[in-house]
Formats: structure tokens, C-alpha cells, sequence
């Protein structure tokens, strides 16, 4: 029997929660994947001879590459799934080591605040995601608020209902 956790809503996130992701493992193919739909074949991610004399001395991942894995981790994770209504937004995100091939990584994400919508029909969620490695180094970080939807059982404040 598997069993599938209750779906969360805004009325059940508040200040200070910590949700931490499984890990998920760098290769190669994600490297030229990422690179061939996005369009973005620098060198520095495409071209092991380049790269090699290089900074890092070996092809690193595209930073978007990173952040496009924090966010499908942080899906992972099944508390945002059932009640995401769209993404608001990215603030301060910074990059702050190359993530390699054969890097694991994992997604922390922190909610920093909480609000109503003026509507009331929705809500906010502020949240802080860290990108970690294997030796839990944090590589990528940010902000990335969240609008959702409260429970069907709660409804909007002010509803006739």
C-alpha cells in the first residue's frame, strides 16, 4: 500500500517551515539536454577540452540548469502540488558554486512568510530555496514566491457561502 500524503493549502503553511527535497544526481545528458533546447552551448558547458582549461578545469552546468532542478525537486517534495496557482516570481537568486557533473543535488525550501491575497480567495507564500550538494554546500540560492490556493474547507474570507 503506498501511501499519499494529505494535500496541503495555504491554511496549513506558516513562517518557519523547512521542506527538505530527495537528491538527484548531475549527468552528462542533462548537461546537453539543457543546452540544445535552451540554445545556450557555451563552451564552459559544452566542450570537456575547453572547459578543461578552464576555471574549473571541467564542464560545468548551466545556472538556470541548476535552478530548473530546484524547482522540479521542490515539486518533489508534494506540499506545493495540489494547491500552486502560479509562480510570482525570482528575487536575489545567486549562484554561488559551479555545479559538476556528478554532483547530487537536493532542494531546502524555508517559508518566510505567509499572506491573503486582498481578494482573499488565495494566498502567498514567500519562500527561501537553497540548492545543496553532496557535501551539503549550498550552490544556488533565492527567493521564489508562490500564489495558492486555500482549502476548499476554508473558504475566502468574507464568502457568502
Amino acid at each position: 500500500m503506498t501511501l499519499t500524503p494529505a494535500p496541503f493549502y495555504f491554511d496549513d503553511f506558516r513562517a518557519g517551515q523547512l521542506f527538505l527535497s530527495q537528491g538527484r544526481t548531475i549527468t552528462e545528458t542533462d548537461l546537453a539536454s539543457f543546452a540544445a533546447w535552451s540554445w545556450d552551448t557555451n563552451p564552459v558547458h559544452t566542450d570537456a577540452v575547453a572547459a578543461a582549461a578552464g576555471r574549473f578545469g571541467r564542464p560545468i552546468a548551466h545556472g538556470l540548469l541548476g535552478m530548473s532542478i530546484a524547482m522540479g525537486l521542490a515539486s518533489r517534495i508534494g506540499v506545493f502540488e495540489a494547491c500552486s496557482i502560479a509562480l510570482l516570481g525570482v528575487d536575489d537568486w545567486r549562484f554561488l558554486r559551479p555545479v559538476l557533473v556528478g554532483d547530487t543535488l537536493r532542494c531546502r525550501v524555508e517559508i518566510l512568510a505567509v499572506r491573503r491575497t486582498s481578494a482573499g480567495d488565495a494566498g502567498v507564500l514567500d519562500r527561501a530555496f537553497a540548492v545543496l550538494n553532496q557535501r551539503d554546500e549550498v550552490v544556488q540560492e533565492g527567493r521564489i514566491g508562490l500564489m495558492v490556493s486555500v482549502s476548499p474547507a476554508r473558504p475566502e474570507v468574507g464568502s457568502a457561502g
